[in-house]
């Protein structure tokens, strides 16, 4: 076997475990892949700067690969917390595991995003444009196949939750939950509008899963969990044994968009 031939099988080898996830790309063309990204930030200088990267060099270079729309969210300060939090979460819908493998090469690879990103491109070791890029790739639920935009009001937020399982099967079980037994049909009628419900196939914590609600305002989205959660339909899920300890863990964290983001 030639030496190409031998690193191509290995790397299709090292594929399997992904399993049940992995093998429904296979048949499920039509559901998106996200990689939600976390850019650590050290000051508000270098997030200004980072605002004006994906403004007029990232995002208008994602779209021209056909990555898109593509949203970038900064934190809500919690009331109990005096630090700011300069970090920002981007999402990056993708059509096929090929554009994630390739979207790199397909940036770099383009004269005008290198040109219009040249300052936090090529930003030198001694004082890099930011901290490092914390990653995650998801597959989507077949109940939500591709990415929604709820609500395009200026005073919109987002909450994005993600649900740890302390095995595969919990896992499993609780996305099963979502989609045919019917929450994420719960959630739409309650008020509780989805951008995306993604599995996650590649990062930490796993196995688990993630979603982000969008929502008018905060009053929007207290009256939507209210609804839901006050929901006959959801009190005989909750209890319904099949689904028992299907979540160990929750993270909760509340979002606006960015001034540059298309969601």
């Amino acid at each position: 076997m030639k030496r190409r031939d031998f690193i191509a099988a290995s790397c299709l080898a090292g594929l399997a475990p992904l399993g049940k996830a992995a093998m429904a790309a296979d048949t499920s063309k039509e559901k998106e892949y996200y990689e939600l990204r976390l850019y650590k930030i050290a000051s508000a200088e270098k997030r200004t700067a980072m605002d004006e990267f994906f403004a007029k060099a990232a995002i208008p270079a994602w779209n021209r690969v056909g990555i898109k729309p593509v949203g970038v969210f900064e934190f809500i300060k919690e009331e109990d917390n005096e630090e700011d939090n300069f970090d920002l979460y981007v999402l990056l819908p993708h059509k096929t595991l090929d554009s994630v493998a390739t979207a790199t090469a397909s940036l770099l690879a383009d004269a005008a995003y290198l040109k219009a990103g040249a300052d936090v491109l090529g930003a030198p070791k001694s004082d890099p444009a930011y901290e490092r890029i914390e990653s995650t790739l998801m597959l989507a639920f077949d109940g939500i196949p591709v990415l929604e935009v709820p609500s395009k009001k200026d005073t919109r937020i987002f909450q994005l939750r993600t649900y740890e399982a302390h095995s595969v099967e919990r896992g499993q079980k609780k996305i099963e939950m979502f989609n045919e037994g019917g929450e994420l049909s719960l959630f739409r009628r309650t008020g509780m509008p989805p951008v995306f419900f993604g599995e996650t196939l590649v990062g930490t914590k796993v196995p688990n899963l993630t979603y982000m609600l969008g929502f008018d305002d905060e009053e929007a989205k207290m009256k939507g969990w209210a609804a839901f959660l006050a929901h006959p339909e959801w009190d005989k899920l909750k209890k319904n044994p099949e689904y028992k300890d299907t979540v160990c863990n929750i993270t909760n964290i509340m979002l606006r968009p960015a001034a540059c983001s298309q969601i």
